[in-house]
């Protein structure tokens, strides 16, 4: 085992598991092995990431398992039932059982919809996240969220699906993009400003460190991320409640996504600006100061993140496409606010009136 591993754990009774966080975690030949229970494997990974990636995973799992590896085509448009479809094709062409287990390998297109083909096959079997991508690694590797896309809607086609482990290899962020590396953030500040104001505050001073990749400071802001995450689901799995906080800027940014094609704007892009949006509104009810509106305006500037929503985008065409977000409960839709930074509470009461308002400046000066 690696000396620098650091383990959290995700505890949801006899679902719960193990989330690894560490260096060089892909070459621990016994750290993926020991979580496969039968002798077959399927590795779901896209043609971005199998060729980095898949011959070090191959090795971790040994040489007497069976492994069929499915290679997607990269990107958010290709997380449908289509490409679904293709995946349980493939499984099963070459037999595998239900004592099989997926595993994902990749960011959070691959884990959702790998995710997801666990939970329906066989009516469901073990998968594993190995997420390559800092906002898979902070946000939708841990909880057991898994979906596919609709051209109506994002995400509103899945199950809830715990992984039996979640192995994140900090490596991997060295081989990331620049756009994706601060996308991944827009979820690590996400966690500050719902339940955990020092940490917000550390972002601010330290964003820097983390865009330079400084091995130390990305390690503790995916732990600390994480460690936020797990504690949410842990009280709350299929949000009830609770695990609603988490959602904070993603009803905004899930419209903008739908809006304007999935892929053109990269989901930590857009929950940067549904975000900013979710404080507007929060200052604008009064609920905190408007101070902290330009506080996280800077930040996301800086971590390169984009602040305005797109220019084709009218208040109309928001209304509609929250309109039919999942999160509407018998009509009436609910938000994440801020009561203050490091504390998020959940609104149903706004109008038509304060949302036009809201969008129609749209967080400019």
């Amino acid at each position: 085992m690696s000396l620098l591993m650091h383990t959290l754990h995700v505890e949801l009774g006899e679902r719960s598991y193990p989330v690894y966080i560490g260096r060089d975690l892909l070459a621990d030949p016994q750290l993926l092995g020991g979580h496969i229970a039968g002798s077959q494997v399927v590795i779901v990974s896209n043609a971005t990431i199998a060729p980095l990636y898949m011959d070090r995973v191959r090795a971790g799992l040994g040489p007497d398992k069976r492994i069929t590896e499915v290679i997607l085509p990269d990107g958010e448009q290709y997380k449908s039932l289509a490409t679904l479809s293709d995946i349980f094709d493939e499984v099963m062409a070459a037999g595998h059982n239900r004592t099989t287990t997926f595993v994902a390998l990749g960011g959070g297109v691959v884990g959702d919809i790998t995710g997801f083909a666990a939970a329906c096959y066989q009516r469901g079997v073990n998968f594993i996240q190995i997420p390559t991508t800092l906002l898979a690694q902070v946000d939708s590797s841990v909880g057991g969220k898994t979906a596919v896309n609709h051209p109506l809607g994002k995400n509103m086609i899945g199950a809830f699906h715990q992984p039996v482990a979640v192995l994140i290899d900090t490596n991997t962020l060295q081989t990331l993009p620049p756009r994706e590396l601060a996308a991944g953030m827009a979820e690590v500040i996400k966690y500050g400003l719902i339940c955990d104001e020092p940490f917000y505050r550390w972002l601010q001073q330290h964003m820097h460190r983390l865009l330079a990749r400084e091995e130390a400071a990305l390690a503790e802001a995916i732990e600390r991320s994480c460690g936020n995450k797990a504690a949410v689901v842990s009280v709350d799995e299929r949000e009830g409640g609770l695990r609603a906080i988490l959602n904070l800027g993603h009803t905004f940014g899930h419209a903008i996504e739908t809006a304007q094609g999935y892929g053109e704007w990269l989901h930590g892009e857009a929950v940067a600006v549904g975000m900013l949006l979710a404080l507007e509104l929060s200052a604008q009810r009064g609920m905190i100061p408007v101070a902290e509106v330009a506080g996280l305006r800077a930040l996301l500037q800086t971590s390169g993140l984009p602040v305005d929503p797109p220019a084709d985008m009218t208040a109309a065409n928001f209304l509609e496409l929250m309109a039919r977000d999942k999160k509407v409960v018998d009509g009436r839709l609910r938000l994440v606010l801020l009561e203050a930074i490091g504390r998020a509470c959940i609104v149903d009461d706004a109008d038509e009136r304060e949302l036009v308002e809201l969008l129609e400046t749209s967080v400019k000066d």
